[in-house]
Formats: C-alpha cells, structure tokens, sequence
C-alpha cells in the first residue's frame, strides 16, 4: 500500500508540475508501482514456499491490492485531467472496473471453479501498461500536450478490464455449466 500511495502521490504531483525536473515525477511513480508488484510477489513467496501461509493470509492479499488498484488508477485519471476533461471520470471506471476483474474471480472461487487470473487485462497487465504509459509521460512535454498518454493508458486500461470480466465471466460460466452436467450424468449412471 506505501508503495501504491507513494506512486499516486507522484502522479499528482506531476498533474500541476512546472519545473523543469518534473520528468522525474513519473519516474518516481514507476518506482512505486514496481515496487508494489515486488512486495506483492514477495509476500506470496514467503506464504506458499515458505510454508507460511494461514487460512486469513488470501483475504490480507487480496484486500490491499483492490485498494492499491483503485488508488493508482484514480491518480492516474486525475494526472491525465489536464489533457482530457473526463480523464477524471475515466480513472475512477478504471479503478472500479479493475476492482470488478477480481470480484469475478472470487465469486467464480466461490462457486467452486478455479481461480481465473487471465486477461487481457490482470493485475500485471494494468500495471505494465501503467508504468509503459510513466514511461512515456517523461516525453510529453517535448512531444504532446501533457496528460495524453496517461489518458489513453486509463481508456485502455478501461476497455481491457471490461473485457477481463466477460472473459472471466465466460470461463467461469462454462465451469459451472460443464460442473452441473458432469453432476448430472452421474446421477443418471
């Protein structure tokens, strides 16, 4: 979570930046989202190859990702309000959509499929096309109107979570279905 705030500190921050070392703001945000999936990474590592884990261990995984999700996304959106009016309004879907990607694979959990963490867009890939989108954002000002490639980067992140909860839904669907014919069949043996 520290390292998620640090990252959507940065991002705002670099919104109303004017210096000329501002390139360094997105930078500084890559930093805290790798450094997010790294603590993340680690913290599975320990629990399962560590022999670590507990029965309460997923639900303080899983909570703090779907708020650093939310908080990253929601910088993201205001950092590319500058360019974009909605930019906004298209970070808090995104956020909320990223949210709805794991609340499908826990509801599918649920009901007794297996965990699904495709994509096109998982954990791993809104954040890579976050930090891509960092990366270029230090160009802006020589190239574009400041806030257009986070903009983007929060629309594709939007449309890619969209289509993650179809997918998953899909999948998840097929399961259950497949899981009550097999049911069925047996009874009828």
């Amino acid at each position: 979570m520290g390292f998620a705030a640090f990252a959507a500190l940065m991002l705002v921050t670099w919104r109303h930046a004017m210096s000329e070392a501002q390139w360094v703001l997105p930078l500084l945000a890559i930093v805290g989202i790798q450094g997010r999936l790294l603590c993340n990474l680690f913290d599975g590592m320990v629990a399962l190859e560590g022999g670590r884990s507990t029965p309460g261990g997923e639900l303080y995984n899983d909570m703090p990702d779907r708020a650093a999700d939310a908080l990253l996304l929601v910088a993201a959106g205001y950092a590319a309000g500058e360019f974009w009016s909605v930019g906004i309004w298209i970070g808090w879907l995104a956020a909320l959509l990223a949210v709805a990607t794991a609340y499908v694979r826990v509801l599918g959990a649920s009901m007794g499929a297996p965990m699904r963490f495709s994509g096109p867009m998982a954990k791993q890939h809104r954040m890579a096309v976050l930090s891509g989108a960092c990366l270029l954002s230090v160009l802006e000002p020589y190239l574009w109107a400041k806030g257009i490639v986070l903009a983007i980067a929060v629309a594709v992140i939007a449309v890619g979570s969209a289509l993650t909860i179809a997918r998953r839904t899909r999948e998840i669907h097929a399961y259950c279905e497949s899981a009550a014919a097999d049911r069925s069949g047996a009874h009828d043996v």
